[in-house]
């Protein structure tokens, strides 16, 4: 099983040194916990602009100009700190409501089922419209978002271990999906600006720091990582959540029994799959790290997934424990990219979750041979999830 057989890579790669060049891919492993912070934390040293080391493509050099993602100070602070006025914390707590009322509709609409395709009926969905109502895109459109999101995260273009040159394809492939978006997130801006509301757009064009505001094209850029921070992570720690609890026998009953054991339980299963398992980011200036010299433009993977199992920071760090509390895993990043999209995505998992369990007396996997799984080099979750259940 897929999802249990990238832990296995983690292994082996905290077993080969805490820091190491990996010459067929011309990159620097970096997989321990205390090291892998190190570099987050440190922006001047480790740069997330990674223009000068990746395939260029012009549509999507064009629609990632809002995507402060790949900034680095002081750009990343600006703009972070104008689109922070729109997508405040009380614009995502609100959204609780709203995303029951969307759950309770899509559970209702697999109500005749025994079995059906968690990810396809609910962890797919749920997220992409959650996005598309917060930015006041008309219901009849929503069905864009879904096409567009399924060809941008799909990863059919990639191996497992992708170089520059599919890297290069993948890119040209998306393109016109890229061109598509482009186009008419920029029309939706500019009607908002005609005509603003209430809806996230509209908090958007209005926000300002300091005489500033955001330009259309990176408005549009973040609407691209919304995309990502407030979608795939979601669909993929549903997806992740019901598969462990399932993996792990007893896990459904102690959350049945302690409801209030559900938040940890979420926390738990994103350190143990962390839906996106590496950052990369280019060495800006000399530094020595793990005791290796490490030179200006070379490129450094973070490796996630095996800093949340380091035993040097994690006790009994190989064991999936529902109860672990604190719990400093870095899935969401650490330092000033930690991801935007956090509270959402925990917050719909959930809900979602607490709804799966109060609609089915039992929820299971019936056969992993039917499951399909996600290219582990763009995601780490599952495509298709058929399950079982017993309703209440």
């Amino acid at each position: 099983m897929p999802l249990e057989e990238v832990p296995e890579r983690w292994r082996a790669l905290r077993a080969a040194g805490p820091v190491r060049y990996e010459e067929s891919l011309g990159v620097w492993q970096v997989v321990d916990y205390e090291n892998v912070a190190a570099v987050l934390a440190d922006p001047a040293t480790f740069s997330s602009d990674l223009s000068s080391l990746a395939p260029t493509q012009e549509d999507f050099d064009t629609f990632t100009q809002g995507n402060f993602v790949g900034m680095d100070p002081p750009e990343h602070r600006r703009l972070r700190t104008l689109v922070s006025q729109a997508f405040t914390p009380r614009v995502v707590a609100g959204l609780g409501p709203r995303i029951e009322a969307l759950c309770a509709r899509l559970l209702a609409e697999v109500a005749d089922r025994d079995r059906f395709d968690l990810v396809e009926s609910l962890a797919y969905p749920l997220p992409i419209i959650v996005i598309a109502e917060l930015l006041g895109i008309p219901a009849e459109e929503h069905l864009l978002f879904q096409e567009w999101a399924s060809v941008l995260f799909s990863g059919d273009q990639l191996g497992e271990a992708p170089d520059a040159a599919d890297l290069e394809r993948a890119l040209e492939a998306i393109a016109p999906t890229i061109r598509e978006m482009n186009g008419y997130m920029l029309q939706h801006i500019r009607e908002r600006r005609a005509h603003p509301g209430e809806d996230l757009t509209s908090k958007l064009i209005a926000a300002e720091v300091e005489g500033v505001h955001l330009e259309d094209q990176q408005m549009v850029g973040f609407v691209a990582l919304l995309l990502v921070a407030g979608h795939v992570t979601t669909t993929a720690l549903l997806g992740n959540a019901v598969v462990t609890f399932d993996r792990h026998p007893g896990t459904d009953a102690a959350l049945r029994a302690d409801p209030g054991l559900l938040p940890t339980a979420i926390e738990e299963v994103l350190r143990w799959l962390p839906p996106f398992p590496e950052l990369g980011r280019r060495v800006a200036k000399p530094v020595v790290l793990g005791g290796h010299e490490l030179a200006v433009d070379t490129m450094v993977m973070t490796n996630l997934g095996a800093a949340n199992r380091d035993p040097s920071r994690f006790a009994a760090a190989d064991v999936f424990d529902v109860t672990r509390n604190p719990n400093p895993h870095l899935t969401f990043g650490h330092g000033i990219h930690f991801c935007f999209g956090a509270p959402l995505a925990r917050l719909e998992a959930r809900i979602a979750l607490r709804m799966l369990q109060e609609r089915f007396r039992s929820l299971v996997v019936p056969s992993y041979e039917d499951v399909t799984y996600q290219n582990p080099a763009v995601i780490l979750g599952v495509r298709r999830l058929p399950v079982e259940v017993v309703r209440q």
